[in-house]
C-alpha cells in the first residue's frame, strides 16, 4: 500500500470584507459557531490549541492548532490528531485573502493517502466539511 502526497482546495468569493469574514471565521476553537454541520468543539485541558468534538459526549475529532496568520492575508493552520480516515500527515490551512469582489475564503489541506482513500477525502472533507463550510458562508455574506 502506497500512501502518495495529495492536496484538497475549496473556496468561496465572499462580498465582504476579510476583516468582517475573519472576524466570524478566525477563532479556532468557534468552526461549530459558523459551520452548519460541524459541533461546537472545547479546548482540550492538557493542550489550549487543540480542539475537541464530542458528539453525545464522545470525543469524533481533535484537531490541533498548528500557527495563526501570514504575510498578506489572515489564516490558521492545522493537524488532524484522530482521523476518520487512513490518512497521514494531514495539515490543512483556513485563510481569507483580499479579492477585487471582496474576499476569497480558501480551505486547503495536504495529507498522505492511497488513491482510493484520497477519492474518499475529497467526498468527507472537500465536499462535506470544506464545501458546505464555504456554502454557509456565502449564504451568511451573500
Amino acid at each position: 500500500m502506497t500512501l502518495a502526497q495529495h492536496t484538497l482546495t475549496r473556496s468561496v468569493v465572499l462580498p465582504a470584507a476579510p476583516a468582517d469574514v475573519w472576524s466570524v471565521i478566525g477563532d479556532f476553537h468557534r468552526l461549530g459557531h459558523w459551520h452548519p454541520y460541524v459541533p461546537e468543539s472545547t479546548v482540550d485541558t492538557d493542550d489550549p490549541d487543540v480542539r475537541v468534538f464530542s458528539v453525545e459526549g464522545k470525543v469524533v475529532a481533535r484537531e490541533k492548532l498548528l500557527g495563526s496568520g501570514s504575510e498578506g492575508h489572515t489564516s490558521y493552520t492545522y493537524t488532524v490528531l484522530d482521523p476518520m480516515l487512513p490518512i497521514t500527515d494531514y495539515v490543512a490551512t483556513l485563510a481569507v485573502r483580499p479579492h477585487g469582489e471582496g474576499s476569497e475564503v480558501v480551505w486547503s489541506a495536504r495529507y498522505r493517502a492511497t488513491e482510493e482513500t484520497a477519492v474518499q477525502v475529497e467526498a468527507v472533507f472537500g465536499d462535506g466539511t470544506y464545501g458546505t463550510g464555504l456554502a454557509a458562508l456565502q449564504a451568511k455574506f451573500g
